[in-house]
């Protein structure tokens, strides 16, 4: 499917996809073109970017994850500084209700599941469930479990039976960089939080 999203001039902006890719094409010149062509273009041009992604081999960005993953640690300190004496930390973010709970702790390592609730009325945006665990020797933090994905390899064969991205962890472990990021700025602690939280 390609999806023409903004024009700039004489210029035009889309997206294309197909299954789970989703690419940007740019420049397609629209002055005398139907938006019918300008729809053959941005799939010609989709159709190239993935010829390419299907033909490059896929590596991991090693040093890139281990600093995403150390930013994450850092971050989860701030919002749960007294983990290792609390089992659970909630606080809001606008309308959401966020908790942190411990739910397993070892010598070096300590996991823990992250839950994020709507308020009521706003359900259909469904609740965030994520298990993390945190390496304090290494000072790291990196996603476990993703809602119902379990044991997420590093790196996958595109296209897969379950339609993973190439970078399918590096991409969860980036997710929970930008989500704990926008809990920080956003995080709001309240004292009258007396409803059961029912993210679980």
């Amino acid at each position: 499917m390609v999806e023409i999203v903004q024009y700039t001039g004489s210029l035009c902006w889309g997206k294309c996809y197909t299954n789970r890719w989703e690419c940007n094409v740019t420049a397609v010149e629209t002055s005398t073109a139907s938006m019918d062509s300008i729809a053959s273009l941005l799939t010609i041009k989709r159709d190239g970017y993935l010829q390419r992604a299907l033909k490059k081999p896929y590596r991991v960005d090693l040093a890139g994850l281990h600093a995403v993953c150390e930013a994450n640690y850092a971050r989860l300190k701030l919002l749960f500084p007294d983990y290792e004496t609390s089992n659970t930390r909630e606080f809001t973010v606008a309308d959401a209700r966020i908790r942190i709970e411990v739910i397993e702790r070892a010598r070096y390592t300590t996991i823990f599941q992250l839950f994020q609730q709507h308020h009521q009325g706003a359900e259909w945006l469904g609740h965030l469930k994520i298990e993390v665990r945190a390496y304090h020797d290494a000072g790291m933090l990196e996603v476990g479990a993703f809602q119902s994905q379990q044991q997420i390899q590093a790196r996958y064969q595109y296209p897969n039976h379950k339609m993973y991205q190439q970078d399918e962890k590096a991409g969860q472990n980036r997710f929970l960089a930008a989500w704990l990021e926008h809990c920080l700025e956003n995080g709001c602690v309240q004292t009258d939080l007396i409803a059961p939280f029912t993210g679980s």
